[in-house]
């Protein structure tokens, strides 16, 4: 996770991970892709995918001598396994913790019901002895 949301951060290079969330694309295309949605250079584009292939969200190939860039799906699912932990910190042991819960809360409700009855060892069953 190191660097992945620090890569995040930048806008530019969120646009680029939403240009590649549609299929591998050489570095010049990512370049003419991005000019009209933000004034950017050549070298700048690719400092940017340096930064996210760092990170792991990116991955290169190359191909002759054009590089072919790609999400790394390695480093989006770490990513969202993150976040996910994040919206359900407990997880399954959340389920755990409901389903005590409703035991305990089973538990009190019998232990009122047995004293509004008068059951033996209840403080009601208790008061008619004395």
């Amino acid at each position: 996770m190191d660097g992945v949301f620090e890569a995040l951060g930048d806008p530019v290079r969120r646009i680029v991970l939403e240009l590649l969330a549609g299929g591998e694309q050489p570095a010049g295309e990512i370049v003419a892709l991005l000019q009209p949605r933000a004034p950017i250079s050549q070298p700048a584009v690719s400092q940017h995918l340096k930064v996210l292939r760092e990170a792991g969200l990116v991955r290169m190939r190359a191909e002759g001598t054009r590089r072919l860039y790609a999400l790394d799906p390695a480093g989006v699912n770490g990513a969202r396994a993150w976040l996910a932990r994040l919206a359900d910190p407990l997880g399954p042991f959340d389920q755990q913790l409901d389903a005590l819960a409703t035991e305990v809360a089973r538990g009190r409700r019998s232990r009122r019901a047995g004293v509004d009855r008068g059951t033996p060892g209840s403080a009601a069953s208790d008061s008619r002895l004395a």
